[in-house]
């Protein structure tokens, strides 16, 4: 036995005879965990791995293990848990791994480059279709949101800048509430008003359309709810001349900042009618999983096994004994 002082780096060796001895038995030390990698690029948009994550890790090291299957810089990287009714919360660094990913998908999402935003021209058969001054009807059987708040209601400085924006479609409403389509990642300038956020959720949807749909009286086609924060009923207000300047946004910025990019997360509600009628049947996107999904699975359901010589290497494995001060 090998005793070295820190300090002095005074060592002290002693021999003791074994009769029998004691070994401990290796653990195992990860646990497989399935990502969704959301990235901004045509052949591999959507792609579920596999991953081998410490059991006492933190967010931080799963972002770097993220960031090295996508091939993108960790600081990109947001993490959050996306069930199949809609965002739940975003991860942040400082967390502990634990059961991060069992309660419900884990999705990381690489937004588009910098210089690119969310408000862009929509195709003939949407643009014809949306009125000058929308506003927002409560969907066929159901009440209005709650506490619909407008920007102009509340004291806020700055309407400048872009803002990093995470989209979710639902529809239906109680138990029947599911989501449909992809989640997105948009750019959007802070200042706009209803009828450009709206335009620019329709023209990033505009490849789930039907083609012969033209969206007429698009103040009734859906309601935008912040997500997964401490106010899940704070509804945009279609009055609001500047819906994403609402203190409850920045609210979310802030909360968004200890791990990646600072994002709002905002889910669109349609009425199931609307939703029929404009994308069909359409339901979650269809994600491809990689080959590292199978091998990891493959790898933590098997039981582990180890030699004698891993047992005598733990058992002698070098450890920081706590000093008690004279």
């Amino acid at each position: 036995s090998s005793l070295t002082c820190p300090h002095c780096l005074k060592q002290s060796n002693t021999f003791d005879p074994f009769l029998c001895i004691s070994l401990p038995i290796p653990l195992r030390q990860t646990r497989a965990l399935n990502v969704t990698l959301v990235l901004q690029c045509e052949r591999w948009r959507f792609v579920r791995v596999g991953l081998a994550v410490p059991l006492l890790g933190t967010v931080a090291e799963l972002r770097e293990m993220v960031a090295r299957e996508g091939r993108i810089p960790p600081e990109q990287v947001i993490l959050a848990e996306v069930s199949p009714r809609g965002f739940l919360r975003s991860l942040g660094d400082a967390e502990e791994l634990g059961a991060a990913g069992e309660g419900a998908p884990l999705y990381a999402f690489q937004p588009p480059s910098a210089h690119h935003t969310g408000t862009t021209p929509l195709p003939s058969r949407l643009a014809g279709g949306l009125p000058a001054s929308p506003g927002l009807a409560p969907p066929d059987g159901q009440h209005p949101p709650p506490a619909a708040a407008r920007s102009s209601d509340c004291l806020h400085g700055g309407t400048g800048g872009r803002i990093l924006l995470l989209l979710c479609n639902t529809a239906g409403a109680g138990p029947q509430l599911a989501r449909f389509g992809p989640p997105l990642v948009l750019w959007e300038e802070r200042g706009v008003s209803w009828e450009q956020l709206q335009q620019s959720i329709l023209a990033q949807l505009r490849a789930l359309l039907r083609g012969e749909v033209r969206a007429q009286g698009a103040g009734a086609l859906f309601r935008i709810r912040l997500a997964g924060g401490s106010a899940p009923c704070t509804y945009l207000s279609p009055q609001d001349p500047r819906p994403l300047c609402h203190p409850a946004v920045d609210r979310e910025l802030q909360l968004s900042g200890a791990g990646g990019p600072p994002h709002v997360k905002l889910t669109v509600e349609w009425d199931m009618s609307t939703k029929e009628r404009l994308f069909g049947n359409i339901q979650e996107e269809v994600v491809q999983d990689a080959e590292s999904v199978r091998l990891q699975q493959q790898a933590h359901r098997q039981q582990q096994s180890c030699t004698l010589d891993e047992c005598f290497q733990l058992y002698t494995k070098e450890e920081q004994v706590p000093c008690t001060p004279p």
